[in-house]
């Protein structure tokens, strides 16, 4: 087995609801609700749900973006969430983040040269000279020239802007990139060449990736195992292969026949869910799914454990635990 890189156990992220004039606490919004998975090193582990499941909020929480209400992040076996000072940077150099919008992340004023720089000023990277030839290192492996040092992020394309991101990502050398939706606000001929350099970069240093992503066909493309995401919690997590020719969970099922390049297989019947997702402010007693799933009974009611079926396919579903459904 692999090196493990990233184990997150029991995370949990609620958000206070706060009312009145006093803003007393009324309620919390529940979006991660005790989720824990592992992530080995130089595999591409895929998270995927519907929009407002919690992905992007987990993986904020996994970076301490947001700050967790509890559980534990445990970042190649030293404790993440209870570093500080010193130690808390030394991390951080080595956990990484590419957001979905290559413009909004990238500061409009700064010159792309200062924004490559500004991650190795903050690690203490050496003299100026060291810094200015990293520079031209990292916009080099993301395929672009050295002369875009001098300008500005408006002045690029998306798929490029998203590049110099990757490049910045890249600069304090990490084992772990966070990849947030990373290609989804480009155009889809520029999909694949992101992906593509996302894959050779990682190949070529040995990096390992956390995927985010609603596009399962980019998940299929670029991931090896995928963790399916509902209302805060993993619902199913399995090897690629298995889960996209076997999806146990119903919720999967519902989300593979969804989308157009699966739900063409052979014997693969488009599910329609009914109903809305409920609030993550007041989510489900049991199974958070049960409300909307078409197998539901009274055993629903109550909380499913994230059980191994076989072949490390876990699953969290009363009725679906053997891979079989109920007559």
């Amino acid at each position: 087995m692999s090196e493990l890189v990233l184990e997150v156990e029991n995370l949990t992220k609620w958000f206070p609801l706060k009312r009145g004039l006093t803003l007393r606490t009324k309620g919390h919004i529940k979006a991660v609700d005790d989720v824990s998975f592992e992530v080995y090193r130089g595999e591409t582990l895929g998270l995927v749900g519907e929009s407002g499941c919690g992905k992007s909020t987990l993986a904020r929480s996994i970076l301490r973006l947001v700050e967790p209400t509890s559980g534990r992040v445990k970042f190649k076996g030293s404790d993440f969430l209870g570093a500080e000072g010193r130690d808390l940077l030394a991390m951080r150099k080595r956990m990484q983040i590419v957001f979905q919008d290559p413009y909004g992340s990238l500061h409009p004023k700064m010159r792309v040269g200062k924004i490559l720089e500004e991650p190795l000023l903050i690690g203490g990277y050496g003299d100026a000279e060291r810094r200015r030839g990293r520079v031209k290192e990292l916009i080099g492996l993301v395929g672009l020239k050295e002369e875009h040092l001098s300008r500005f992020p408006h002045e690029f394309s998306g798929g490029q802007r998203q590049r110099i991101v990757i490049a910045r990502a890249l600069a304090t050398t990490p084992d772990l990139i966070v990849c947030d939706e990373p290609v989804s606000a480009l155009d889809v001929s520029v999909r694949s060449q992101i992906l593509n350099l996302l894959e050779e970069l990682q190949e070529r240093f040995g990096l390992t990736y956390l995927f985010i992503s609603h596009d399962l066909s980019v998940v299929e493309h670029i991931c090896e195992r995928v963790a399916v995401m509902y209302l805060g919690k993993i619902v199913e997590l399995a090897d690629k292969k298995a889960l996209f020719s076997n999806p146990v969970h119903p919720y999967t099922q519902a989300l593979l026949s969804a989308a157009p390049t699966f739900g063409a297989r052979p014997g693969r019947e488009r599910i329609v869910l009914e109903g809305d997702i409920p609030s993550p402010a007041n989510p489900p007693e049991g199974c958070r799914f049960h409300t909307r799933c078409r197998f539901a009974v009274d055993l629903c009611g109550t909380k499913p454990e994230l059980r191994d079926i076989g072949g490390g396919h876990l699953v969290s579903c009363h009725l679906f635990g053997g891979g079989k459904e109920p007559e």
